[in-house]
């Protein structure tokens, strides 16, 4: 397992919080893993919420169960977002959401370049590897989260 790489879940995850979902793996390393399902979108648009309600729509996706009360993102604009971590050549985790947000409403970026997620998917230290060696995911090595190209 490496970032950049993509999950899609099997049967075995059906009747979860999983069942046909699209990973995207942001960080794998000896904590463990973190990723955000990219293909299930949240009900409500960004300026739907309280702290944005002045800017333009702009999607969020359900990226996971876990820590739903926080916003983050993935993008390819690190000539406009500064502090971004690389996950691939081209993709970035992260960095000045100010940045982003001002170049969203401008709409210099817009959904090709940037997704905005709800909560996020983690795993401990081997714990992803088991679930996969299970047959709970599909590793796919190639995609780009920011079309429908999965």
């Amino acid at each position: 397992m490496k970032p950049g790489l993509f999950l899609k879940s099997t049967s075995l995850l059906n009747d979860t919080v999983f069942e046909n979902s699209v990973v995207f793996i942001t960080e794998y390393n000896d904590k463990g893993a973190m990723g955000f399902v990219v293909n299930q979108k949240f009900p409500r648009k960004l300026n739907e919420l309280e702290e944005f309600k002045t800017i333009k729509p702009f999607p969020i996706y359900l990226g996971g169960p876990v820590d739903q009360e926080h916003l983050y993102f993935i993008h390819q604009r690190p000539d406009l977002i500064e502090g971004g971590v690389p996950v691939t050549d081209n993709i970035y985790f992260g960095g000045n959401f100010k940045q982003a947000v001002i170049h969203i409403n401008n709409q210099i970026i817009t959904e090709k370049d940037c997704m905005i997620f709800l909560g996020y998917c983690g795993w401990d230290h081997h714990e992803l590897d088991e679930e996969i060696a299970e047959g709970s995911w599909a590793v796919q090595e190639t995609g780009d989260p920011f079309s429908a190209q999965l």
